[in-house]
């Protein structure tokens, strides 16, 4: 079982392509990470982003698939609408099943993109995902639809063009997952900490090693939230620990 994380390195280990290949070796997947960007940045401070070209990009998406099989990915921190445009081909020509980390602000307060990269999400990259894991302020852009209470997010989740969940660690532990069309309001125990850093990274990547050890998308949304909720319950140096 050989999975793919397409993403950047954040050089604190909580986030990113790091956090990701951390995570598929605790659920018991064989990793693989592509760069798209390096960051500077700590579970507390965001200092710069340097990306990746998209040839580049490209050519270790390749590599990778020259000598691996893999049927499942995750897009964390794509940089650019070019680079969006990019991996949304190179889903389409290897028939990879996405799922994507909408990432446009890190946890630690950074703008981790060149521009707004709402639009070019949902007209290349959406389209191509199985599923898409954005939290509030993410799905806020996708859609346009300000999120306050659960209405709002059913209302967002329905208008988010695949399946998806919408976090909700900025909605008093309320997440709204939409998966073929039905909605399901999944709470979780909101837990006071500061170790909440590469919380989606891990979610996402959690979900992609699930349904890589054969579980269906629902479940393996389930699974992932409980191993998000351990890690943010044992977390130390600002991020999660996983222990299963």
């Amino acid at each position: 079982m050989i999975v793919m994380s397409i993403a950047g390195v954040d050089p604190s280990g909580g986030a990113g392509v790091f956090a990701d290949l951390k995570t598929f070796q605790a659920i018991g997947v064989y990793g693989t990470g592509v760069v798209t960007a390096l960051t500077a940045q700590n579970p507390y401070k965001f200092f710069s982003t340097f990306p990746v070209s998209e040839d580049y990009i490209e050519e270790q998406i390749d590599a990778v698939l020259d000598s691996y099989e893999v049927k499942f990915i995750k897009t964390g921190m794509l940089y650019s609408p070019d680079i969006i445009k990019l991996v949304s081909k190179k889903i389409r020509e290897y028939g990879l099943k996405a799922v994507v980390d909408p990432v446009m602000v890190a946890t630690s307060g950074g703008d981790l993109t060149r521009e707004d990269l709402a639009d070019a999400m949902n007209k290349y990259l959406l389209p191509q995902a199985i599923l898409t894991t954005p939290n509030i302020s993410e799905a806020e852009k996708l859609t346009n639809i300000e999120i306050k209470t659960k209405e709002d997010a059913i209302e967002a989740s329905k208008k988010i063009i695949c399946d998806n969940i919408i976090t909700g660690g900025h909605l008093d532990g309320i997440n709204t997952i939409t998966v073929k069309g039905k909605v399901n309001i999944v709470k979780q125990e909101l837990i006071k900490t500061d170790n909440l850093h590469g919380t989606g990274c891990n979610l996402s990547s959690a979900i992609v090693a699930y349904l890589a050890k054969n579980n269906d998308l629902n479940t393996s949304i389930l699974k992932a939230l409980d191993y998000v909720y351990e890690g943010i319950k044992n977390g130390n140096y600002g991020t999660l620990i996983a222990k299963l």
